[in-house]
């Protein structure tokens, strides 16, 4: 999953070892998470390139630099361009294997065990490959090495940790969790965080909040600040509570699932949830984090931003949903656990498929758009190329902080030499000081990246294309 952006100002500090110590273990460095993320950066994939955290991850690059052609880093290239293995396809991987250096599955591979996107076929060829990997590359002195730096990482993620009231989740989910939940930090991983899940062979599931690492102070070292990372712990924790719900009621969610996905499917897969069940899990859960929020007494300013950074993802139908555990908290002596309320979820899910486009258009009217162009038409084809503006006027005042200009279908042939961009006192106008060439095409896009209404809600993507005589 991606990281989460939202602020918290008041955090309540509760004691975990307590009953709840066995499934609150204290946070740490999981060698398996660590070489999956170094071999998959080894193979080019950006996910697993990020530079965050340079104090360890140059050493990696250091120590691996002549391993990169090595064959499981060939096979892993290979398996990522044509079965699309990557970001929580490799941390399920990690995680469904025994501790270095053997590496050996801890349940029985098959086509869809530990993902669907490894196939057993190449999910064992891996394991094999990561074995001899492991001794060619002599990781085990890798990992030594850095004993120390994954102690002390871990080691600040203890305040972190300390702020999440487990108990609420036991109270308000309505059950003890079945699951072990285990909290891994993931050094490599940049801002990338995952909840991957095993179920054992003895019928027990362990499910794993990996935390990416993205902050650092100003030696270089870890930071993990509360505002930025306690939203992510206190987000994947909800899904070893709302998972197991979604897969005990496929059968009577997939229609609407289906429906809702087809209308935010790009949405969706640009946060890397590639299915309708991983929409609805994701939108119960969020919609849980919210609740804690309430149950907190957050600040309102920070539960409207919460609510507001939900929609913005695609979740459109997130007040709805929230109202809905609303209604369940306030009928305990009904529904004693969110399972019995279960069918009442099914019957909103339905609603919000039916009225999909409706709650669709609903925030979008909220988007601004982009009214004309002061200088000509879009889609001009006799652009005179003596002008020096190309002046954009919005239907609404923008935030007015920074623009988010990119390139068009055509890429950067055809964007324009840009001298600067100024916004109108008002905020409702963009002033694009350009220079332009006579007979040449030209595209470009505004994104939502930073055109936003001064309530923060980004506008559609808009591309503007003419030409010059």
């Amino acid at each position: 999953m991606k990281k989460l952006i939202i602020l918290f100002s008041v955090l309540v500090s509760v004691n975990l070892f307590s009953q709840e110590k066995q499934i609150l273990e204290k946070p740490k460095v999981d060698e398996r998470i660590e070489i999956l993320s170094i071999v998959f950066r080894l193979a080019g994939a950006q996910e697993y390139n990020a530079k965050d955290f340079r104090l360890y991850t140059d050493r990696i690059d250091k120590y691996f630099s002549e391993y990169k052609n090595h064959e499981l880093i060939e096979f892993v290239k290979k398996i990522r361009k044509e079965n699309g293995v990557s970001y929580d396809a490799v941390m399920s991987m990690a995680i469904h294997l025994s501790q270095a250096p053997q590496f050996k599955p801890l349940v029985e591979i098959t086509d869809s065990i530990p993902e669907k996107r490894w196939g057993k076929e190449n999910a064992l060829k891996f394991i094999e490959l990561l074995q001899k990997f492991y001794k060619d590359a002599n990781c085990k002195k890798f990992f030594k090495e850095n004993a120390d730096l994954y102690r002390n990482a871990s080691a600040q993620f203890i305040p972190v940790y300390n702020n999440l009231d487990s108990k609420w989740y036991k109270n308000f989910y309505g059950k003890e969790p079945r699951e072990k939940f285990i909290i891994v930090n993931g050094l490599g991983n940049g801002s990338g965080n995952y909840g991957s899940s095993i179920v054992l062979k003895n019928g027990k599931k362990e499910v794993y909040a990996i935390m990416g690492a993205w902050s650092v102070d100003s030696l270089g070292m870890i930071k993990f600040d509360i505002n930025g990372y306690f939203p992510i712990l206190l987000h994947e924790f909800n899904h070893s509570f709302v998972n197991y719900l979604t897969e005990q009621n496929q059968t009577s969610l997939q229609e609407s699932g289906d429906k809702i996905y087809a209308v935010v499917a790009d949405n969706m897969k640009s946060q890397a949830y590639s299915n309708w069940k991983t929409m609805i899990s994701e939108s119960i859960v969020r919609a849980g984090v919210i609740k804690y929020m309430r149950d907190h007494n957050y600040n309102r300013n920070l539960i409207d931003n919460e609510v507001l950074g939900q929609l913005i993802r695609g979740f459109l139908w997130i007040n709805e949903l929230c109202d809905e555990l609303e209604n369940y908290d306030k009928q305990r002596d009904k529904y004693p656990s969110l399972e019995s309320y279960m069918p009442n979820i099914i019957r909103a899910f339905n609603n919000y498929a039916e009225n999909i486009k409706l709650i669709e258009n609903r925030f979008d009217e909220r988007r601004p758009k982009v009214l004309s162009i002061s200088e000509f038409r879009n889609n001009d084809q006799s652009v005179n190329s003596e002008i020096k503006t190309i002046t954009v006027n919005f239907d609404r005042p923008l935030l007015g902080r920074g623009v988010s200009i990119l390139n068009g279908k055509s890429g950067k042939e055809t964007f324009p030499k840009i001298r600067e961009t100024k916004y109108s006192e008002d905020k409702k106008t963009l002033i694009i000081n350009i220079e332009l060439e006579k007979d040449k095409e030209y595209q470009f896009k505004l994104s939502g990246k930073n055109f936003r209404s001064t309530e923060g809600i980004p506008m559609k993507e808009y591309e503007i294309i003419f030409r010059t005589k």
